[in-house]
């Protein structure tokens, strides 16, 4: 029996939460959805207006990253449907192209016959990104924590926690791109042992804060210096979000992994309407249009649904 059709649901990320920079990732009910099947000829279907500027040939990163697995795994490289829609804005700092790369990856894995772990694929995504964060939450949903080793040829571990539903997402997108290569030419090339330190601390209190349900901790754990501060002048408005939101009911507040995207985490009605107003301001003051979305934790990761199956 072979399967020559598969569907994969796979929810978009934010990365770092602030002092987690490339190491930590949470999984959002927010969804792109690719369909996988052999052709007789590549057709590339992209479904909706978020997608019409991207490729529609083998130059397309679904394409490839499928070409990818084939190759890995000694597989001649077929020729394949691939259909796409999505619900996350692209290259907005919601993991867009880290949602892409698992879900190709998975569903040609379920073509090929899956030659390769769930660890191996997370492992492929992590070196294929450059960073495990986005395609951890991605692929196995909830709070993942993980690091990449000195040894490409080692898997790459993590951890997974689940998140409580009652811990909210105010995501505010800001109307323009930011790509995750000019937000990293921001960055200095060396840090002090200051500031290394205190991301350290505030990273490790980010992890216990969700593995004892603290959201109280959110706050001073969420605090950064490695990567925001260089980033505030790529998105105005970041940095007094990140200071003030807390005063208007956040439980923290940071970047949403490259940014633009800003993210206020809170529990109650009541802080989010304070929390909506209070960013009403401050995006009038910086003269940016924007939009919102309330997001929800997302605890299941990446869904394969391989209907109909056919028999060989």
């Amino acid at each position: 029996m072979s399967i020559q059709k598969v569907t994969v649901r796979v929810p978009a990320s934010t990365a770092n939460l602030g002092a987690g920079f490339d190491t930590i990732g949470l999984a959002f009910q927010l969804y792109t959805t690719i369909t996988m099947s052999i052709a007789r000829q590549t057709t590339i279907r992209l479904v909706g207006p978020e997608l019409a500027s991207l490729p529609q040939d083998k130059t397309n990163l679904l394409y490839e990253v499928a070409a990818f697995l084939f190759e890995k795994a000694s597989l001649p490289i077929p020729e394949l449907f691939i259909e796409v829609e999505t619900e996350v804005p692209l290259t907005r700092g919601l993991g867009s192209s880290a949602a892409a790369v698992v879900g190709a990856l998975i569903a040609a894995n379920v073509l090929a016959g899956k030659p390769f772990t769930d660890g191996q694929l997370f492992t492929f995504a992590s070196r294929w990104e450059g960073h495990p964060d986005n395609v951890g939450a991605s692929q196995f949903g909830g709070l993942i924590i993980s690091a990449l080793p000195d040894n490409e040829a080692e898997q790459v571990p993590y951890a997974k926690f689940s998140v409580p539903e009652r811990l909210k997402t105010l995501v505010v997108i800001p109307d323009f791109e930011l790509s995750t290569h000019q937000a990293r030419k921001a960055l200095p090339d060396q840090y002090s042992r200051e500031d290394a330190v205190y991301n350290i601390s505030r990273a490790s209190l980010l992890v216990a804060a969700f593995a004892q349900d603290r959201l109280d901790l959110l706050a001073t754990a969420m605090q950064d210096r490695l990567h925001q501060p260089y980033r505030t002048a790529l998105v105005p408005g970041l940095s007094e979000i990140v200071e003030k939101a807390q005063d208007y009911g956040a439980l923290g507040a940071a970047l949403s992994g490259a940014g633009p995207t800003i993210l206020c985490f809170f529990e109650h009605d009541q802080a989010e309407q304070r929390l909506l107003q209070f960013i009403e301001q401050v995006m009038q003051k910086n003269q940016l249009s924007y939009s919102t979305m309330v997001l929800f934790p997302d605890d299941n990761g990446a869904i394969i649904d391989t209907s109909p199956v056919y028999t060989a």
